[in-house]
């Protein structure tokens, strides 16, 4: 076994075996790309799945099919890649174009025709072959800024049409659209005790460590004196020559010794692996500073499918007699380099800094179901919830459950219950679990037996039973009561809703019901009247929003339109 692991790690080719095309697809906009995320990219719990391309901080740039195909699936969404475009090629492969403005007209004509059929907004089709044909180099659609965009950009991704695995898209030959003759940056090396008993320069804490250029280009970190086991951590940032900001790294190889011990690299990985993330990252230090350390060992081994790792899981026991180099090689996709080399030595230092010390009262074993109750509240963790153990912090006080911090990931769903003894049945219609951070409420679908609230979350924090009686809000900038709207194209409101959230809004002309686009970002919505269900002459307009614990509000006016010209 440990001479298949080392054939792994000093077998590169491993990591892409697969012979993607190069110049089987075109560019999906016709600007010089320029890119503002890159594939594998950290994001909040996920990785990125693509590349987001610029569009010259401006919508409605001509999208391309970037081969033929046909388009095989339309999602419509207000968060995530927002409008978005699969088109699946006869080679194998499927090709993903996000954040869409609009369609162009017979796909955006077949988009309405379905979001009018099903009476709603968000959609999402699946189309067969011969539906929707399109061929290389088409205009299919045009960019946007639409669902959990920050700004106008395309995102455009490649996947393995059956297995759904993503690919990065420098496979498929847009290195060749990019110049990139700049070194990954290495911004933070930091060294990690891993048991109690270990110390590490003084310190039983995590230590940032000095780092010093070196003629020849790498870096050269100071000592490490330690006892016991440690593990190290990076913050990484890679650089190209025409994107003036900076982005994800490709790959991440350690070295002991000269021996490899931990190494990713992105190339493909499917959508399982997404929230592991938070597992690579030091997510403790993340949700404090918002610096994501990627940690170079795993305590615990976890299912990130692109981590290869010797027996250790990157842990190295620094032991008496041994003097040691520890050696972090980071890579971008065209084999710029950057390296630091980090001395280790065994010693049995006084401890300076102690351990952080954590409010706790209870312990998590991650491999293990755990459950905890305190008055009326408990809380449920299936076996795999967490990635490593933890002391945990729980308590009720003040009709509050108190579930340590979000410092600690979950990976997946956990189980809060709230046993209720004063509200009467119909204000428990309006009742749901909340996550409570400071004035800020966030709400959780909250499903209810008899007295019992439960809710399935995967956040550590403060918890309560959150009554909304509150009616959401609808308002329109310009009143338009009585009004001759002929010069218009559109009319547009703004929805809110403060504590649940908005569960659905539907628009009605004339009692029938009519298209709003919905904006997360801005909160407003859009008719555009060229749908033609505006009448000639006077209009009736009734918008309906409903929250998530069922609170209805109505918003109702007239006005008058002429469609002649």
């Amino acid at each position: 076994m440990k001479i298949f692991i080392f054939l792994i790690f000093f077998c590169p080719a491993l990591f892409a075996q697969v012979d993607y095309p190069k110049d089987y697809f075109s560019p999906p906009l016709d600007v010089p790309m320029q890119l503002s995320g890159n594939f594998g990219e950290l994001r909040p719990n996920h990785f990125h799945a693509g590349f987001d391309l610029k569009t010259l901080q401006k919508e409605g740039l001509k999208v391309y099919a970037v081969a033929d195909g046909y388009i095989s699936r339309m999602k419509i969404s207000t968060f995530g890649n927002g409008k978005a475009i699969y088109i699946t090629h006869p080679n194998g492969y499927t090709s993903v174009y996000g954040h869409l403005q609009k369609a162009n007209d017979p796909i955006e004509n077949y988009i309405k025709k379905a979001q009018y059929a099903l009476k709603s907004f968000e959609i999402e089709l699946f189309l067969k072959p011969d539906e929707l044909i399109v061929k290389k180099g088409q205009v299919i659609a045009f960019s946007g800024n639409t669902g959990g965009s920050e700004g106008p950009h395309l995102h455009f991704e490649f996947r393995d049409t059956k297995t759904e695995k993503i690919i990065n898209p420098m496979f498929f030959g847009f290195d060749k659209n990019i110049k990139d003759t700049k070194k990954p940056l290495i911004s933070a090396v930091y060294v990690y005790p891993l048991d109690t008993k270990t110390s590490v320069n003084h310190s039983k804490r995590p230590l940032l460590l000095n780092l010093s250029l070196q003629k020849n280009g790498t870096y050269l970190s100071e000592n490490v004196v330690a006892n016991g086991k440690i593990g190290f951590g990076i913050t990484a940032f890679d650089y190209d020559d025409v994107s003036f900001n900076s982005n994800g790294v490709f790959k991440v190889q350690s070295f002991y010794n000269g021996k490899p011990n931990f190494g990713y690299q992105f190339d493909t990985y499917s959508f399982d692996d997404m929230r592991y993330v938070n597992a690579l990252i030091d997510y403790s230090k993340y949700k404090k500073t918002q610096q994501r350390v990627q940690k170079l060992f795993m305590k615990n081994k976890y299912g990130l499918s692109i981590i290869q790792t010797d027996e250790n899981n990157g842990i190295i026991s620094v032991v008496p007699n041994l003097s040691s180099v520890y050696r972090v090689e980071v890579s971008d996709f065209f084999g710029n380099k950057s390296t630091v080399s980090i001395p280790v030595q065994y010693d049995l230092l006084s401890t300076i800094i102690e351990q952080e010390p954590v409010v706790s009262n209870y312990f998590v074993r991650a491999d293990k179901d755990s459950n905890f109750a305190k008055d009326n509240m408990s809380v449920f963790f299936p076996a795999g919830t967490f990635y490593d153990d933890f002391d945990l912090n729980f308590d009720v006080k003040n009709d509050t459950l108190y579930l340590h911090e979000d410092t600690v990931p979950a990976h997946t769903n956990f189980t809060i219950s709230i046993e209720d003894n004063k509200y009467s049945e119909t204000q428990r219609e309006k009742i749901f679990i909340g996550l409570v951070e400071g004035k800020k409420v966030t709400y959780n679908p909250t499903y209810r037996k008899d007295s019992v609230f439960n809710a399935k979350v995967k956040t550590l924090g403060k918890y309560a039973l959150v009554m909304d009686t509150i009616m959401s809000k609808i308002a329109i900038a310009k009143p338009i009561e009585g009004k001759w709207l002929s010069d218009q194209k559109t009319i547009q409101l703004t929805i809110n809703d403060e504590l649940s959230g908005i569960k659905s809004y539907n628009g009605y002309l004339n009692g029938n019901w009519v298209l709003f686009e919905y904006d997360n970002k801005t909160k407003k919505i859009t008719h555009n009247f060229s749908d033609g269900i505006v009448a000639e002459g006077a209009n009736d307009l009734k918008v309906v929003v409903t929250d998530n614990v069922g609170n209805s509000t109505t918003f109702e006016t007239h006005f008058f339109r002429s469609q002649k010209k």
